[in-house]
């Protein structure tokens, strides 16, 4: 039998090291973020109950990946919920978590996919403030963005970014639903302030 040196043994060594690491990192196994974007303009979404003055119902509004988004107004406060059906959506905590001041929120909803699978969502909120009124006596509205974790597991707020603190809030956004939104836990961990603490921040922390 031919023997063979240790220095003929460190090549096939080598290589198998790097094409070790070389799958570990390569495309075909690297996970895709992207964002994609859905409508909750009442236009888009079906209107359960008859709207008031200060209540304005509930809208349902179409999702992805089968998830609805569910949108309850009461006393000019709004609520956001996602799940897989209104009622599903409804029992998350999500559904449960209100802003103090007069609130709304804009109409569109960003979706955080990763491989085409969304696991967060990121909405733009105006949160009332009474302290600073305009020139006609009402609320200025200061922006926030807020990310909330979606299924499996429960629906929930992850983190709060000011949009009047932060020129990159949504970069900011993004980032924050990247890292940490799948594995929030819901009730135990504490909703996390990202960037600069604003008006619009501290207001709907009170």
């Amino acid at each position: 039998m031919k023997r063979v040196s240790p220095r003929q043994l460190i090549v096939p060594v080598a290589t198998i090291l790097f094409a070790a690491t070389f799958w570990l990192i390569s495309p075909a196994n690297a996970q895709t973020f992207s964002s994609s974007y859905t409508s909750s303009a009442p236009k888009d979404c079906r209107t359960i109950g008859k709207p008031s003055t200060q209540d304005g119902g509930t809208q349902v509004c179409p999702g992805q990946s089968g998830l609805v988004v569910v949108i309850s107004e009461g006393d000019l406060r709004q609520t956001v919920s996602v799940g897989r059906t209104r009622e599903a959506a409804a029992k998350e905590p999500a559904a449960e978590t209100w802003f103090g001041p007069f609130n709304s929120t804009a109409n569109t909803v960003e979706w955080r996919t990763i491989d085409g699978k969304p696991f967060a969502i990121i909405q733009r909120w105006l949160i009332a403030d009474i302290d600073n009124a305009d020139k006609a006596g009402n609320p200025t509205n200061k922006p926030m963005l807020a990310v909330t974790r979606l299924p499996p597991g429960p629906v929930c707020h992850v983190a709060y970014i000011d949009g009047q603190a932060n020129r990159n809030a949504n970069e900011l956004a993004r980032q924050a639903a990247d890292e940490f939104a799948r594995d929030f836990k819901c009730g135990k961990d504490e909703v996390r302030i990202v960037g600069e603490k604003g008006t619009a921040v501290s207001l709907a922390k009170r």
